[in-house]
């Protein structure tokens, strides 16, 4: 599958017919769609057929999907991405399932990347296959001590293989940024490891969180979908100055996207 094109370090959805269907029931299209991405992943990855390849495409679909139903997406900074050689912790807010769907069409194309997940979206019977191929890092968010070993230790082990970790150091998706929430573990992972941090700002609230169900609530295609990446940053000390850096970053990003 052909990725995204990239024009000076940036992407913008270019305009493009939306059918009738998907402009009255976008969430229907939407999560229609995107099932049958996920189903595919899953029945890939059972066969032990999930590589880079497939992770890219299959986040790429999932990334068409939601423009194909009239949200416009817009990412800039990929020279910030592009600049370390080798791999680095990549630390962003939460705003959505979209996020992790879709990231991965994103940064795949410069750099191997995973995540640190939450343990039950690990086991969800459609994405359990693809989550150990992909090496995610899984949390329980039960036993903090647990939680930081699991980062540290498996964080480590993949940055030392090459592959970038995506880490959202909120506790869950929220629309508001609240830096109280936003914890330190990303600062922490990249000292250990001794690789640079790569801050991103995201907003992705067109694909909003579900009353019921939070993977999947209504997606308002009057928002539009943006993500930044910022300076890369080494830490130094205690890594406090950095972790402001990032947080302030998030908030000049949001703040300017609400104007």
């Amino acid at each position: 599958m052909q990725g995204l094109t990239f024009k000076n370090n940036s992407y913008k959805t270019e305009d493009r017919h939306i059918s009738f269907i998907a402009r009255l029931l976008p969430s229907v299209v939407l999560y229609f769609k995107s099932f049958i991405i996920v189903a595919k992943i899953g029945w890939v990855a059972k066969k032990s057929r999930f590589n880079d390849k497939e992770m890219h495409d299959s986040s790429l679909s999932v990334f068409r999907a939601l423009e194909s139903v009239g949200v416009q997406i817009e990412i800039t900074g990929l020279e910030n991405l592009k600049k370390p050689e080798g791999p680095c912790v990549i630390v962003a807010n939460h705003m959505s399932t979209f996020e992790t769907l879709a990231l991965a069409s994103i940064i795949v194309p410069f750099k191997k990347m995973t995540f640190v997940i939450k343990e039950e979206i690990a086991s969800y019977p459609l994405f359990k296959h693809a989550m150990v191929a992909a090496k995610t890092i899984t949390v329980g968010r039960k036993n903090p001590r647990e939680d930081f070993r699991a980062v540290m230790e498996g964080g480590v082990e993949r940055l030392k293989m090459g592959i970038s970790i995506v880490i959202f150091p909120q506790t869950t998706r929220y629309i508001d940024f609240e830096p109280q929430k936003f914890n330190t573990i990303g600062v922490k992972l990249a000292k250990k490891a001794n690789v640079p941090i790569v801050p991103l700002a995201l907003k992705t609230d067109a694909w909003q969180v579900g009353k019921y169900l939070k993977d999947f609530g209504k997606i308002d295609i009057s928002k539009k979908v943006y993500f930044a990446f910022g300076e890369p940053l080494w830490i130094k000390g205690s890594g406090s100055e950095e972790h402001q850096k990032i947080i302030e970053f998030i908030q000049n990003k949001l703040r300017q996207w609400e104007k």
